[in-house]
């Protein structure tokens, strides 16, 4: 098995796909696709264009479709919510398809779309993706984060690094032979440092401090937790993901 960590989908290579991809958006996407599978939604469907996301869901009931957009951390006009998991509640998730598109995360998710095997991965279900990797065992695996517009973020780095630190801890093996770049090492020593103080970091992080700007404070408690929640997001067709039993 090897990782390769790879800090916005801009960086991954275009000439190949691993045999599993995970994309993580900690603020705020993928943690918002995690809670709201584990609150009932039916399905997530991801677009990194807003009109294309108007005209597909179009096409379902109202009482079936949730829209989600997110621009630069606020609420797309004319959709039902934004970007935060604290609105993904039972009550208002439960059976419907959420339509989502945001700045940075649903773009990770569609540059690795025809990966054989997509999950979204978040510090609040860290624990359901590397139990699914360690009993499937790919041979290859991306961690690509989503980063903002391009450029790197603390918060999904020190998810993959997460994720990768506890794959080495259960596999047990030398870190040589799990790293596929330089990449994997400098997010475990990330996590290493930071495990116990994310909430503090994402104060740190740029995007974090930019939510902080909007007044969403508790979304980034939310998201700093980590191991929360037992759902795993994985692709059934490309751009749509559903919560794996």
């Amino acid at each position: 098995m090897k990782l390769f960590i790879y800090h916005t989908p801009e960086l991954t290579p275009t000439d190949h796909l691993p045999d599993c991809a995970i994309a993580i958006d900690v603020l705020r996407a993928t943690t918002t696709i995690s809670t709201a599978l584990d609150a009932g939604a039916e399905a997530i469907q991801v677009f990194s264009d807003m009109e294309k996301l108007m005209q597909v869901s179009e096409q379902w009931l109202p009482e079936k479709r949730l829209r989600a957009g997110e621009r630069g951390g606020a609420m797309v006009a004319g959709c039902d919510l934004g970007n935060s998991p604290l609105d993904c509640t039972p009550e208002r998730v439960r059976g419907r398809r959420l339509f989502i598109s945001t700045t940075n995360g649903t773009r990770a998710l569609q540059r690795v779309q025809d990966a054989p095997v997509v999950l979204a991965a978040a510090l609040v279900n860290r624990k359901a993706v590397v139990e699914y990797i360690l009993a499937q065992q790919p041979e290859t695996i991306w961690l690509v984060g989503s980063g903002w517009e391009g450029s790197y973020s603390l918060e999904d780095t020190v998810c993959a690094g997460a994720i990768a630190h506890s794959l080495h801890t259960h596999l047990n093996c030398p870190l040589e032979e799990l790293v596929g770049n330089d990449e994997v090492v400098g997010a475990i020593s990330l996590y290493a440092q930071w495990k116990d103080q994310l909430l503090a970091m994402f104060h740190q992080a740029s995007h974090g401090k930019r939510l902080l700007r909007l007044g969403v404070v508790e979304d980034l408690k939310y998201c700093a937790q980590t191991d929360t929640l037992d759902v795993l997001p994985i692709q059934k067709e490309p751009g749509v993901l559903i919560k794996n039993y």
